[in-house]
C-alpha cells in the first residue's frame, strides 16, 4: 500500500467514524477527546510521581474526599479511575458511549466545586506551541 492509498483508507475510516456529524463539527469532538486524554494522562503521571501505586490509582473515586481534594488542589481537577481515558481503552470492545457522558458530567461537577481555572491553565502551559 502506497502513501496515497493509505491516506485514502484513513480518510474513508474517518468518514465512517464521524457518521452523520458534519466534517466541520467533527474536529470539535476529536479535539475534546484529545484534550480529555491529555488531562487523564497528566493525572496518572502526577499520581505515579507522588508514589501512588497501581492499586491506589484503581481505587480513585469521588468518595475518597481526602485524595480527591489533594488532587484537585494540585492539578485543579480530578478524574476518577473509571473515567480515565486509559480505563476506557482497557475496556476495549466493552466500551460504552455512556462512559463519556458520565465522565464529562463528573468532570464538570468536579471542576465546579473548586476554582480550578488557574491550575488547569497551568496544566496546559507545557504544551508546545
Amino acid at each position: 500500500m502506497n502513501k496515497q492509498q493509505l491516506a485514502a483508507k484513513i480518510w474513508e475510516s474517518a468518514n465512517q467514524m464521524r457518521s452523520k456529524i458534519e466534517a466541520n463539527d467533527y474536529k470539535d469532538y476529536i479535539l475534546g477527546f484529545i484534550f480529555y486524554k491529555f488531562l487523564s494522562d497528566k493525572q496518572i503521571q502526577f499520581l505515579i510521581q507522588n508514589e501512588f501505586d497501581e492499586q491506589s490509582i484503581k481505587e480513585l473515586n469521588e468518595d475518597d474526599t481526602d485524595t480527591l481534594k489533594y488532587i484537585q488542589d494540585e492539578l485543579g481537577y480530578f478524574i476518577a479511575y473509571d473515567n480515565l481515558f486509559s480505563t476506557w481503552i482497557s475496556d476495549g470492545k466493552d466500551f460504552n458511549i455512556a462512559y463519556v457522558r458520565d465522565a464529562l458530567s463528573a468532570f464538570s461537577r468536579m471542576s465546579r466545586q473548586r476554582r480550578c481555572n488557574n491550575r488547569l491553565m497551568n496544566c496546559i502551559n507545557p504544551l508546545p506551541s
